[in-house]
């Protein structure tokens, strides 16, 4: 092996310490606090606390996410094309950082005058949206950026999503927890779940409970940008596009990758079916608990249970991954939320709402599928990125990432704003307290059965995936010759 190879193996085939791990996952973990509060609890917010209607909820959030399949390219582009001193994508997430942190704070906050204000709601949401790309495209392009060897690129994708399902803690365990606590209205002792603990909690869906969510959601913002700057910190950039790849960049490099890439094209509408699936349930998950079992004060406990396995069990998917392989990865955990969403059905009917223990084991269930799929699935990125340099010469990491962004935003899109529309169609009532029968129906539809079956084509899509772990290392090979090439030309 040439001195060159092996510099090129030593620089960019580093083996990431725990530390390095840690930081990079502080990334996701910030994101999940800010972003996942906002994916999971503002439709229920704004229809209940804020007095906006559920169709113009939905519209709000399906117009908003359509402007970012042209905003993401861009974005992708700009952040390709440009480095500095401190990297090429480290820097936005404190440039696009702080704002991102202030504008998700606005959503929540009860400002005298704008309360019900559609058109307040709307360019807040807008304008959150657009500094969110300008965040997470550069996080995931890091990603790629940190390291190329491979096992690595795994033991750092489980700590990424140990500190994401930790974020999931604060987020779908906690939060709403803390703002029933805070919610001044209708006030007694109620059983959380968990274990027999009693607490005097609130109606937080009641107009009054501005002020609770607003001083948790604040506690949850300050948190997010001290682990964004942290994040920023302990990360280091090894794997980059030189000067001249840098300034070829074009917009127009993102549909050569689409054309050119056919690992990015499955694997980005894997990502789109996952999100969707996810935000569907997740989206109408406060509606499930407060309107279809009628236990709130559940989701704490419920939450929690949902949260171990995201933190205990990523440590072994490198090795699950090993003896399953990449496709039976996939396939086992998918099919596994498929059978909790089953379970779900049955707490559902009448006669089985009181039924704690089904809950936790629903979720359980549910919820071990559902991370361990949505969650190893970034670990499929870098190797689509070293796809892409090989075949075109380019190493177009942001661009990737916008085009995965892309993506996601679709999923995140359909799964955020269809259940509302759906919720609209079957006749949810945001001002009362009960639910008919036919609105129930809905939020079933919303929260089980659509998600159900998009995971089964997700399975299908998956099957179609292209590159195994041989590809991966013969990729890897031929990317270290030319780099050296390039070094001995220089």
């Amino acid at each position: 092996m040439s001195n060159e190879i092996k510099q090129v193996q030593h620089d960019e085939y580093h083996e990431l310490t725990l530390g390095e791990r840690i930081g990079y996952g502080m990334g996701v973990f910030a994101q999940n606090l800010v972003f996942g509060t906002v994916g999971g609890f503002l439709a229920l917010y704004m229809t209940t606390v804020n007095a906006i209607g559920t169709a113009t909820a939905g519209f709000i959030f399906m117009f908003v996410r359509i402007i970012n399949v042209f905003w993401d390219p861009m974005v992708g582009t700009f952040i390709d094309k440009r480095t500095s001193k401190a990297g090429k994508y480290r820097p936005w997430l404190l440039r696009a950082g702080i704002p991102l942190v202030i504008l998700a704070a606005l959503l929540f906050a009860p400002l005298p005058g704008v309360k019900g204000s559609v058109p307040f709601a709307f360019i807040v949401y807008f304008a959150l949206d657009l500094v969110y790309s300008v965040v997470n495209i550069p996080y995931g392009s890091l990603n790629a950026s940190l390291t190329r060897n491979p096992e690595s690129v795994d033991k750092l994708t489980s700590t990424r999503m140990m500190l994401a399902n930790g974020a999931n803690l604060l987020v779908y365990t906690l939060f709403p927890m803390f703002v029933q606590m805070a919610a001044p209205k209708g006030r007694s002792l109620k059983n959380t779940g968990l274990f027999g603990l009693k607490l005097h909690m609130g109606n937080y869906t009641d107009p009054s409970a501005g002020h609770a969510w607003f001083g948790v959601y604040s506690v949850y913002m300050i948190i997010g940008a001290i682990a964004l700057f942290l994040c920023y910190k302990l990360t280091k950039e090894r794997v980059v596009a030189t000067a001249e790849q840098s300034a070829e960049v074009k917009t127009t490099d993102l549909f050569l990758e689409l054309k050119n890439n056919r690992p990015l094209v499955i694997l980005g509408i894997f990502f789109m079916l996952a999100f969707t699936f996810m935000f569907f349930m997740n989206t109408v998950n406060g509606f499930f608990n407060q309107f279809v079992v009628g236990h709130s004060e559940w989701m704490g406990a419920i939450g929690l249970i949902a949260s171990i396995p995201g933190i205990v069990f990523p440590i072994f998917w490198p090795r699950l991954k090993k003896i399953f392989g990449k496709k039976g990865f996939f396939h086992l955990f998918i099919g596994m939320f498929i059978v909790g969403e089953i379970l779900t059905y049955i707490w559902s009917l009448n006669g089985m709402h009181d039924a704690l223990w089904l809950a936790y084991v629903a979720t359980f269930i549910k919820q071990w599928g559902l991370t361990s799929a949505t969650g190893f699935m970034w670990a499929l990125v870098p190797e689509v990125v070293a796809y892409g340099e090989l075949k075109s010469g380019k190493r177009n990491a942001a661009i990737i990432n916008a085009i995965m962004g892309l993506f996601f935003k679709i999923g995140f899109t359909l799964g955020g704003a269809i259940p509302l529309l759906f919720l609209a169609a079957y006749g949810f009532n945001e001002t009362a307290a009960h639910q008919h029968a036919n609105a129930l129906a809905g939020i079933n539809l919303t929260a089980i059965w659509i998600p159900a079956v998009l995971a089964l084509v997700s399975m299908i899509i998956m099957q179609l995936y292209p590159i195994s772990d041989k590809d991966v290392a013969e990729i890897n090979q031929q990317l270290d010759e030319k780099r050296a090439q390039l070094k001995e030309a220089e």
